[in-house]
């Protein structure tokens, strides 16, 4: 019975922090909704900084009604899936990031935007890894014969998902931080310390 309720309790949002999440959420956004430059700011990211055009398409997955707005319960929804999903779940949230358009596959131009601001942000916090002697262009080429089985230039959630779980490097190249701005600070402490 015991572990019953620790298992309930495991897969459920904290009621406390569920609070704490509610007060920080109306402080910033009294009118009980979340506009593009007021998630840019609860995140703290810079609105025109290298991380600002990986936090619009965050937004857009959020958003899931596609007004332009994110709700409280978007929010706690998303976050919910990003923290506590399992990696399918989380690469389906993934996908949508990566589908700036929404007509459900990933396409060249899109893949290459998001690919763009991952790299342009590991630049900014002195965090390249080995990938970085590849350019932008060829992470792009590579994901895509990874990822793209059919060949037809663009890549379907199905091949999303099955490709990230079938390549290690594929998957580490599609998969998203969601909190770019702290991610960029950590990284920036870290080299600071050089």
């Amino acid at each position: 019975m015991g572990q019953t309720q620790q298992t309930e309790s495991c897969e459920e949002i904290d009621v406390k922090a569920l609070q704490d999440m509610y007060k920080k959420f109306v402080t910033e956004c009294p009118s009980g909704v979340l506009f593009l430059h007021e998630f840019k700011r609860f995140f703290g990211v810079d609105p025109t900084g290298e991380a600002a055009e990986y936090a619009e398409s965050m937004f857009r997955a959020f958003d899931k009604n596609g007004d332009n707005t994110i709700d409280f319960l978007e929010f706690v929804a998303a976050l919910n899936l990003v923290f506590r999903g399992d990696l399918e779940h989380k690469l389906r949230w993934s996908f949508k990031v990566y589908d700036k358009d929404g007509n459900g596959y990933v396409d060249r131009k899109e893949l290459k935007s998001i690919i763009d601001s991952i790299s342009r942000i590991k630049k900014c916090s002195k965090t390249d890894t080995d990938d970085s002697q590849l350019t932008i262009d060829e992470v792009v080429d590579r994901i895509l014969e990874a990822v793209d089985t059919d060949g037809d230039g663009h890549i379907s959630m199905e091949e999303f998902i099955k490709g990230a779980q079938q390549d290690p490097w594929v998957l580490n190249m599609l998969r998203l931080d969601m909190n770019p701005a702290a991610w960029v600070q950590e990284h920036r402490r870290k080299s600071a310390h050089f």
